[in-house]
């Protein structure tokens, strides 16, 4: 057994594989089936969630490297390759973007070469980290991008695994100072909402269930953490209302994109 696989846990059902099922991938296990039946047993639109995340992460990436001129992604929380991965949509509209990938899920880290085939162009690369991991993750991605130009930092749906808020904020904050002037910020993070109260349930039960565990955050909060940056129209909202090519229902995952 390699290093790799004595990592990977199937007896627990994982966030990223359960991601992975929802979006009809084959990177999952029995026990990640299960549990991502049971959680939309209890909200049924919750599968929803990982289709609208990937689809808003889309839209992000080309209008920063098509209307900003963003040529440079560090994105933290990779998540398993999927269909229009954050440089399949970069080199697509600039075949010289550069991607570091950054994720401490060794089933991602035995997926990563999926990740790294761009454009002769461009450039790819994967490191094998957590997000606490900060200097580590500056100091790698520094290796292939260039820090003193902007960079677009990736934080969908990774900051939910930090418990404690003001540690979550200094986290971003941290990230967000060590990029140039002109970068930007494209954050995702499940919501806890009075209109939704089926997915606290389903929260809940993920949490007494799975690993890691989640924590919800309020709009109002999720909104924080683009604090002292100029918000791009329309702000922190839905990740289905954010640019959509054609209308959606809400989604308890809200997103948006700031400039430095």
């Amino acid at each position: 057994m390699t290093d790799i696989e004595s990592r990977i846990d199937t007896t627990r059902p994982h966030t990223a594989r359960i991601w992975n099922y929802w979006t009809g991938g084959k990177d999952n296990y029995p026990v990640d089936r299960e549990a991502g039946d049971r959680i939309r047993a209890l909200h049924p639109g919750i599968g929803e969630y990982a289709k609208a995340d990937r689809l808003f992460l889309g839209r992000a990436v080309r209008h920063l490297a098509g209307q900003e001129g963003i040529r440079q992604f560090l994105d933290i929380g990779t998540g398993l390759p999927s269909a229009d991965n954050t440089h399949e949509v970069a080199q697509r509209v600039a075949p010289d973007a550069r991607v570091v990938y950054v994720d401490n899920d060794p089933l991602v880290l035995a997926h990563a070469r999926a990740l790294l085939v761009g454009t002769p162009e461009g450039r790819t690369d994967y490191l094998d980290a957590d997000l606490r991991d900060i200097d580590t993750i500056l100091a790698a991605a520094a290796k292939t991008l260039d820090l003193s130009q902007p960079v677009a930092l990736m934080l969908l749906g990774v900051v939910i695994f930090i418990e404690d808020d003001e540690e979550s904020y200094a986290i971003v904050r941290r990230l967000l100072d060590a990029l140039a002037p002109g970068s930007h910020l494209v954050l995702s993070h499940t919501v806890t909402h009075p209109d939704m109260p089926d997915v606290d349930e389903a929260v809940a039960f993920w949490n007494e269930h799975g690993t890691p565990k989640l924590t919800q955050r309020t709009p109002a909060a999720v909104a924080r953490y683009f604090d002292g940056l100029e918000l791009l129209e329309p702000g922190v909202v839905s990740c289905c209302a954010w640019r959509p090519e054609t209308p959606a229902a809400d989604v308890a995952m809200y997103a948006g994109v700031g400039r430095k």
